[in-house]
């Protein structure tokens, strides 16, 4: 049995759909009730739990539990506070670092060895530049200013709880470092510093769709390291199978993306006939840089290699998926804000 807390994320239910294609029993956790029917239809079953509330874990299974997916979490792209005028710090330590330690108690009690939590690529933000793979011995290097620096504090915080609990209790602890994950999900919308805007992949789509123009701001050369929802699913499994599992994994496709490939894909899956142009626009900032992920202690340990490394390929499976209606309950009625994957 597997129990996969904060299932009510697109990624979760993902995760979810793997484990039981792959005829493991399992039990998914949310917060968000909406969700339980299509999580119930996938075949597993589901209990609601909060991961700050220590009482709701005496609900959960207490033995035959091979081990835990965590993806519960607050992330920036779903938290409201302008922190210009607000400061949400407690918000993340509570659900990010206690959250983790209550699941992390509950594992221990109950003699569950295996857990799997995940994080976020900005941790070595400081690292990021082209033509340079980021391995999981990277030291951290991040900004402690904006939206995602205590988001980030408070992951790095959990993570290194995950490995205090692997060595004094024995546990077999791992963490996932993500980059944006893609997947028909709830983000077509995201928050910056409580305010909203489209996605970046939702604007391409929308204008593709539409025949518009697509501008691409800044060097369209910049390339990217992202990952397909799909991807990360069979990586849990893989991983929860291999007892070397253990300790920081990229968790990434490995391949740089351009961001001039990423627009003419797109354009060529979703926009058909229409006939999108691409309107280079060199003189308007794009503030990310490249980056890019070594893949290889993923394929080491658990013999990980991921499938969609052609962005064509993931956009026409993201199309299938979107237009096939099952994730329609996901998109409009998640209340992503305590789950991981809503930064795409």
């Amino acid at each position: 049995m597997i129990v996969v807390i904060g299932a009510t994320s697109f990624i979760g239910m993902y995760t979810v759909e793997e484990l039981v294609k792959n005829n493991y029993e399992v039990v998914a956790t949310g917060r968000n009730l909406k969700l339980k029917p299509s999580l119930e239809k996938l075949g597993a079953s589901f209990i609601q739990l909060d991961v700050t509330k220590p009482e709701d874990f005496a609900q959960l299974p207490s033995s035959d539990v091979e081990g835990v997916i965590l993806l519960a979490g607050l992330l920036p792209a779903n938290a409201t506070a302008d922190l210009n005028n607000e400061e949400n710090a407690a918000e993340y330590f509570e659900v990010n670092t206690i959250g983790t330690v209550n699941v992390l108690e509950y594992c221990r009690k109950n003699g569950i060895k295996k857990i799997i939590s995940t994080t976020t690529y900005g941790d070595v933000s400081g690292a990021w530049r082209s033509g340079y793979a980021i391995s999981e011995d990277e030291p951290r290097n991040f900004k402690f200013t904006g939206d995602h620096a205590v988001y980030t504090i408070s992951k790095n915080a959990a993570n290194d709880v995950i490995e205090y609990y692997t060595q004094q209790h024995g546990l077999q602890g791992a963490v996932f470092r993500f980059p944006p994950v893609y997947g028909v999900g709830p983000h077509g919308t995201i928050l910056v510093d409580g305010k909203p805007y489209k996605s970046g992949i939702q604007t391409f789509i929308e204008k593709a769709e539409k025949g518009e123009d697509i501008e691409i701001w800044g060097d369209p050369h910049i390339s990217r390291d992202i990952i397909y929802v799909k991807d990360v699913a069979r990586a849990f499994r893989l991983a929860l199978m291999s007892d070397k599992t253990h300790g920081l994994y990229n968790m990434t496709s490995g391949v740089p993306l351009e961001l001039e490939d990423q627009v003419k894909a797109v354009i060529k899956v979703f926009g058909g006939a229409n006939g999108s142009h691409i309107v280079y626009r060199p003189d308007k900032q794009n503030n990310t840089p490249s980056y890019l992920f070594d893949m290889s202690k993923a394929k080491r340990d658990f013999g990980f290699v991921p499938e969609y490394t052609d962005y064509e390929q993931m956009m026409r499976d993201y199309k299938s998926e979107l237009e096939s209606g099952r994730w329609s309950d996901l998109e409009n009625n998640s209340s992503a804000k305590w789950s991981v994957g809503d930064e795409a």
